[in-house]
Parts: structure tokens; C-alpha cells; sequence
């Protein structure tokens, strides 16, 4: 393994290197970015005030809204599929390169949620963790989304949806996985739903008080 002046091996440089390309690339606001080009608003004044696809759908633009998940996603499925090409690092070992996507993965989701561009204020990382799940693991990443699905059709809540696709997917993740993974790999399968629960701390508590906004019913809450 190469090693660098002051013991820093090539594996942590590359992981340096991909943490700030992820951070980069997810921290994009693709939904604060749209509304403000095609409907010159500020997403952030409209709703719950979020940046995310469901935010936007609510203030009336479904199209964007649409288009708001696809780029959330394909932002973080690129940020981790991606990272192996973009690191300078010849044929790296399969570990190696596994460690690369873990941690491409995290910064990804935390890029979004805490994008630099708007002041670390950002989204809930829904779509963008699907992204990187679909990269990570694609079968526990389109299971969870039935799940998602399933969840949206019964109760109509959004939130709750994605809290039990969140809930779920780690334990997907690790059964597909089969114990093949590295520590880090098992970091962003569990760390990454334990934030995006996190971010919904609000929803959990108006979920709990009957308040929560029902898709399709009423207005968003604040």
C-alpha cells in the first residue's frame, strides 16, 4: 500500500478526496435551484419550507417536483457509483473501493442535508439516500421503495412512508450483503436512515399529534 510524507496511506487520501467530491456534488439544490429558475421563487418561503421533491410538489409545481427527486437521486447514485473514477487510484482493491463508496455515500446525504450553498440549511436526504441505496445496494434500495410506496397508499403520509423505508433498508442492506461488507459500508447502511429519521424529527412528533400534512389533504405544515 502507498504511503505518503507524515504515514497517510493512499486508501485514506482517496477517502478524503471522495468525501469532498460527494460533499460537492450532493450538496447541490437541485429543488431550491428549479423553483427559482422557472417559477422565480424561493422554495424555502413556500410550504414547510424545505428544498426537497415533496416541498416542491406541494407549492403546486408537480412537474418539478418530479424532476427534483430524479436529480436528488441521481446525484447521490453518481456521487458513490462514480467515485471509484474520480478518485486518482489505480485498480484499487475491491475493500478499498467498497470504503471509497461507503463513505461517498454519507457525505453525499450530508451534502444535501448540509448544503454550504444555502447556509447548511438543506433538505432531508429522502431522495438522495434512495440514490446512494440504489448504488450501495440495489435490491434493499427497491425494496424499501415498495415499502415507501406501499406505506404512501394506505396512510398518504410522506413522512411516514420514508420513515419506514428508512427504518427498513439497513436491515436489507445487511442481509444482502451477507457480511461482506466493511465497517464502513455498515456505517452508511445504518448512519444514513438514522439521519433522514433524524431530519423528520419534526414529522414524528406532528405524526404523533394528528397534525402531520396528509398528502393530497389540506396544507403543508410549517
Amino acid at each position: 500500500m502507498t504511503v505518503f510524507a507524515g504515514g497517510i496511506s493512499a486508501a485514506t487520501v482517496a477517502c478524503l478526496i471522495a468525501a469532498v467530491i460527494a460533499y460537492l456534488l450532493g450538496s447541490i439544490p437541485f429543488g431550491f435551484l428549479l423553483v427559482r429558475i422557472f417559477r422565480k421563487e424561493d422554495i424555502r418561503t413556500v410550504g414547510s419550507g424545505n428544498i426537497g421533491a415533496t416541498n416542491v410538489v406541494r407549492s403546486g409545481a408537480k412537474g418539478l417536483g418530479a424532476l427534483t427527486f430524479l436529480l436528488d437521486a441521481a446525484k447521490g447514485y453518481f456521487a458513490v457509483a462514480l467515485v471509484g473514477r474520480l478518485v486518482f487510484m489505480p485498480s484499487p482493491p475491491v475493500a478499498v473501493l467498497v470504503s471509497l463508496s461507503a463513505v461517498a455515500a454519507i457525505f453525499a446525504v450530508l451534502g444535501h442535508m448540509y448544503p454550504v450553498w444555502l447556509r447548511f440549511r438543506g433538505g432531508k436526504g429522502v431522495a438522495t439516500a434512495f440514490g446512494v441505496f440504489v448504488a450501495l445496494s440495489p435490491w434493499a434500495a427497491l425494496i424499501g421503495l415498495a415499502i415507501f410506496v406501499a406505506v404512501m397508499a394506505i396512510w398518504r403520509y410522506v413522512s411516514l412512508a420514508s420513515i419506514a423505508s428508512a427504518v427498513a433498508f439497513p436491515i436489507l442492506a445487511l442481509w444482502f450483503g451477507r457480511g461482506e461488507w466493511s465497517a464502513l459500508f455498515v456505517m452508511a447502511v445504518v448512519g444514513i436512515p438514522a439521519l433522514v429519521i433524524v431530519k423528520h424529527r419534526g414529522n414524528i412528533r406532528r405524526l404523533v399529534a394528528g397534525t402531520e400534512y396528509r398528502f393530497g389533504k389540506g396544507k403543508a405544515a410549517v
